[in-house]
C-alpha cells in the first residue's frame, strides 16, 4: 500500500525526494493551472520538464500513452526516473499505467488535484486506460511511490467536478462510515481524510481485489455501464454523476434482493438526489447499458456480479441479478 501524505507533510517527502532523484511531471490541459500552487509549494519541482495531455475521459487511451510513452523517450528517461501525476483521476489512472509499463516499469508519485482523485483514484494502485469504449479495460496493479494530498488544489475546481468526486465520499459512507455525511458541509481536509482512510482500510486487506475489496465497485457495475454508454454520445456524464446513478439503481435492487430496510432504502436514494441530477436514459440507451454489464471486470463465469448493500455499512459481494429485475429498476430510476 502507497503511503499517503497530507499537506506539510507531503511537500516535505516530495522536496527530499527530488533532492535525489530525477523527475517528469505529467499533467493535463485543465491541471497545468495547478502547476504554480505546486511550484509555490514545492519550488524543486519548477525546473522539471513537463509533459501534457488533453483534459478529460477521451484522452484515457492508448493512443495518449504512446504519445507519453514517446515524450519520456524524448527527454531521456531512464529506469531511474519518476513520474509525477499532477491531476484527477484520468491523469493518475493514465500515468500510473505509463510508468508501470515503460521501461518495464519506473516509480511514480500521485499529486491528486481532484476530490476524486484525492479520496479515490490516486489510492489503491490500480491504473489504466479505456479500451474498446469500455472503462478500465487495459491496466495494472501498481503501488505509487507516494499520494501528496493537499486540499488546495480544488480552489481550481469548478463545482461539477467537486461535486463529482462526492459521488466516491457518499460511496465510502454507505459501505463503510456514515458518518462521513456529517463531514460535506463542515471542515474539507477532514472529509477527504476520512474518506482516504475508508479506502486504505478496505485496499490493506484486499490490496488486489481477490475478495473484499470488490465493495469498494458499489454503484460501479451499472454505473461504468452508464458512463461507458454515454461516453461519445452528445451529453457524457461524468465518472461520478454515473455512479451516483448506479448507486441510486443498486441500492433499490438492494432491498428487492438482500433485504435492505425500505427506511435506509430511501435514505440513501434522498442523500444521493440532494446532490446529484438524475441522468435522462431513454429504453435503448438501457438496452445497450445492460449489454456493455457483460464486460464488467467483477464478472464471473460469464455472470454478471453486483455489489449490493444488506445495510448501511453491510456491503455484499459477487451478487446475481436477474434482467427482469433490471429492467424493473430502470422503470423505478426514470420515473422520478
Amino acid at each position: 500500500m502507497s503511503p499517503v501524505y497530507f499537506k506539510d507533510a507531503g511537500w516535505t517527502f516530495l522536496k527530499d525526494f527530488l533532492a535525489k532523484e530525477r523527475a517528469i511531471i505529467l499533467c493535463d490541459s485543465n491541471t497545468k493551472v495547478c502547476l504554480q500552487l505546486l511550484h509555490e509549494v514545492c519550488p524543486e519541482t519548477e525546473n522539471l520538464p513537463v509533459i501534457e495531455i488533453l483534459a478529460g475521459e477521451e484522452s484515457k487511451k492508448l493512443s495518449t500513452c504512446e504519445k507519453v510513452w514517446a515524450a519520456l523517450i524524448e527527454l531521456g528517461a531512464d529506469r531511474n526516473t519518476v513520474l509525477l501525476n499532477l491531476g484527477g483521476g484520468v491523469v493518475t489512472d493514465l500515468g500510473g499505467f505509463v510508468a508501470s509499463t515503460f521501461m518495464r516499469g519506473i516509480r511514480f508519485i500521485n499529486v491528486p488535484t481532484s476530490l476524486l482523485g484525492m479520496v479515490d483514484a490516486a489510492i489503491g494502485g490500480k491504473t489504466g486506460v479505456d479500451f474498446g469504449g469500455l472503462k478500465n479495460m487495459i491496466g495494472a496493479f501498481s503501488r505509487a511511490e507516494a499520494v501528496l494530498i493537499d486540499s488546495n488544489f480544488l480552489k481550481t475546481l469548478p463545482a461539477r467536478q467537486y461535486r463529482n468526486g462526492l459521488a466516491e465520499v457518499l460511496k465510502h459512507a454507505f459501505i463503510s462510515d456514515i458518518s462521513i455525511l456529517d463531514l460535506i458541509d463542515g471542515n474539507e481536509d477532514e472529509l477527504i481524510s476520512r474518506s482516504v482512510q475508508v479506502k486504505m482500510d478496505v485496499v490493506q486487506r484486499d490490496e488486489f481485489e481477490a475478495g473484499k475489496r470488490k465493495k469498494l465497485n458499489f454503484g460501479h457495475t451499472l454505473g461504468h455501464a452508464i458512463e461507458s454508454h454515454l461516453l461519445d454520445s452528445e451529453n457524457p456524464v461524468l465518472h461520478g454523476e454515473a455512479v451516483a446513478a448506479g448507486m441510486i439503481m443498486e441500492t433499490w435492487i438492494s432491498q428487492q434482493e438482500v433485504g435492505l430496510s425500505i427506511d435506509e432504502w430511501k435514505s440513501i436514494t434522498a442523500t444521493v438526489d440532494s446532490i446529484f441530477s438524475r441522468i435522462f436514459l431513454s429504453e435503448d440507451d438501457w438496452k445497450s447499458v445492460k449489454k456493455l454489464l457483460i464486460h464488467d471486470k467483477k464478472n464471473r463465469d460469464g455472470n454478471v456480479q453486483f455489489v449490493l448493500l444488506k445495510g448501511i455499512s453491510e456491503a455484499v459481494i459477487g451478487q446475481s441479478v436477474s434482467e427482469e429485475l433490471l429492467d424493473e429498476v430502470f422503470n423505478f430510476y426514470t420515473a422520478l
